[in-house]
């Protein structure tokens, strides 16, 4: 299998807690989560032109580039852009592979448990984005 690496331009979003209706009590993604997995999905679309993968073990490398806010310092932006200063606040690594996860099912493979394996990073960058490379495993964990 050919790697597929897939760009979205934009804040990274994180998963939410699912929110529940009042009426039925269905339970639904947030607005902002329900949006980026969307544009995910349909930049996923866009790049990929592939059969739903299955039966093939996966791994799966993401990268989320948040943005650097406005009040920082011109030097505190240069450490950031060489990795030197690394966001170890909220919002969670994992929550960000959730929303990007959920957003690549049924559109890259059929069901998420197909990947056996997961790198993932949150950066500062200028150019906020979520970067994913999707490969069949080959071995060479941990134990081999």
């Amino acid at each position: 299998m050919k790697p597929i690496s897939l760009t979205l331009l934009g804040d990274p979003v994180p998963a939410a807690r699912p929110r529940f209706s009042r009426r039925s009590g269905h339970a639904y993604d947030p607005g902002t989560n329900r949006q980026f997995k969307q544009m995910l999905a349909y930049e996923a679309q866009a790049q990929y032109k592939g059969e739903l993968l299955e039966g093939i073990p996966l791994e799966v490398y993401i990268a989320c580039y948040r943005a650097n806010q406005k009040s920082t310092s011109q030097i505190e932006r240069m450490r950031r852009e060489n990795k030197l200063s690394l966001p170890i606040k909220k919002p969670d690594t994992d929550n960000y592979v959730k929303s990007v996860l959920d957003a690549l099912t049924g559109v890259i493979w059929r069901d998420d448990n197909l990947i056996v394996h997961i790198d993932a990073y949150k950066f500062y960058s200028e150019t906020p984005r979520t970067e994913v490379i999707i490969k069949e495993y080959v071995g060479s964990g941990i134990n081999d």
